[in-house]
């Protein structure tokens, strides 16, 4: 028992020693006063980030309706297969659709970039008519074609889809994509229309027109309504007129009738006729005209790029041959220049 006193003192002085060092470790710092306390604080994540879509929202297009006087819009690429529909037979070769594709595509588009040049109704980018383009939609043409309404559609939204977003470009804008039914065998430049240079709107030959139904009209009015139509008198001189100057296009550019001077397109739109390629003659109290063409024939010729995709040519032939110089581009990069979508 003596022995164990020994051993158990030493046991407890270990004990309260191994209570006393933390606290001597302590005793130090307990007097001083707190300057700055550990923080805790949960970290902020950053926010996740939405998907973006993979593709900027179509252009949307507003088409006054002449007829209800309303606007309809709609998709562009759907704008354009109602103009395709609408401004050439369905039958025409696939290759000369794409063209046309082509063509009108680069004609809304240029209107929207540049909506100042759209003389239209207010909310509205283009008419339904000649003015601008004409439009029908699916009802419309389905109304129109009947039996033949599916296959039409189909070949028309495939040679529409074949072109999806591609415009025609010159120095990287959109160019005046303008067309005509047929040309008298040349296409008309600008100038020699409109009075007004486009480097890309020139007189090519067009050789593919003459199988055109349309190449050959002919009208006959009276004498006097030739007379009253043009404020001439040619009764007297029994002189019915002289063409006095041709375009490169073949075209009248400039005539004399009853000591007046008239330009082509001048009598072509006072007496309504098909084409600037005109000539006629006085037979009794009547004076026959007969014309060359269909058209003011500045642009393609529709008529001449169904003949040159009939002889193998692609729609890239046939726009780069009626609009010189000219390159095919992509049209979304012209949308961020314009009101894109209404979305």
């Amino acid at each position: 028992m003596k022995q164990l006193k020994p051993l158990l003192f030493t046991s407890a002085l270990l004990i309260a020693v191994s209570f006393l060092v933390p606290s001597l470790l302590v005793l130090p710092f307990s007097k001083e006063k707190t300057t700055v306390e550990l923080d805790e604080q949960p970290a902020k994540l950053p926010p996740k980030k939405t998907a973006q879509p993979a593709t900027q929202p179509s252009a949307e297009v507003a088409v006054y309706r002449t007829t209800t006087k309303s606007v309809e819009k709609l998709p562009l690429e759907e704008y354009v297969v109602g103009v395709v529909a609408s401004e050439m037979p369905a039958d025409f070769e696939e290759e000369a659709l794409k063209a046309q594709a082509l063509t009108a595509r680069t004609y809304i588009v240029n209107q929207l970039v540049n909506p100042e040049n759209s003389q239209v109704p207010e909310n509205a980018n283009v008419t339904d008519t000649v003015l601008h383009q004409v439009f029908k939609n699916k009802n419309e043409l389905k109304l129109q074609w009947g039996k033949d309404f599916e296959w039409r559609l189909e070949k028309i939204v495939k040679a529409v889809k074949a072109t999806e977003g591609k415009v025609l470009t010159y120095h990287n804008k959109p160019i005046t994509a303008s067309f005509f039914s047929t040309s008298n065998g040349y296409t008309e430049s600008a100038e020699d229309y409109w009075d007004k240079p486009v480097p890309y709107l020139k007189s090519v030959e067009s050789p593919w027109d003459s199988h055109s139904p349309k190449f050959n009209d002919q009208k006959v009015i009276s004498v006097k309504e030739f007379q009253q139509r043009l404020n001439v008198n040619i009764e007297k001189s029994g002189d019915v007129g002289t063409i006095t100057a041709r375009t490169p296009g073949k075209k009248v550019a400039a005539v004399t009738i009853g000591g007046k001077s008239f330009t082509g397109r001048e009598v072509r739109e006072k007496l309504d006729l098909k084409s600037t390629d005109f000539k006629w003659e006085r037979k009794g109290n009547s004076i026959i005209i007969n014309t060359k063409g269909y058209g003011h024939g500045v642009g393609m010729s529709q008529y001449g790029a169904n003949g040159m995709a009939k002889e193998g040519k692609k729609f890239d032939d046939i726009v780069t041959h009626y609009y010189q110089g000219v390159s095919i581009s992509n049209a979304s990069q012209f949308f961020d220049k314009t009101v894109a979508s209404t979305q």
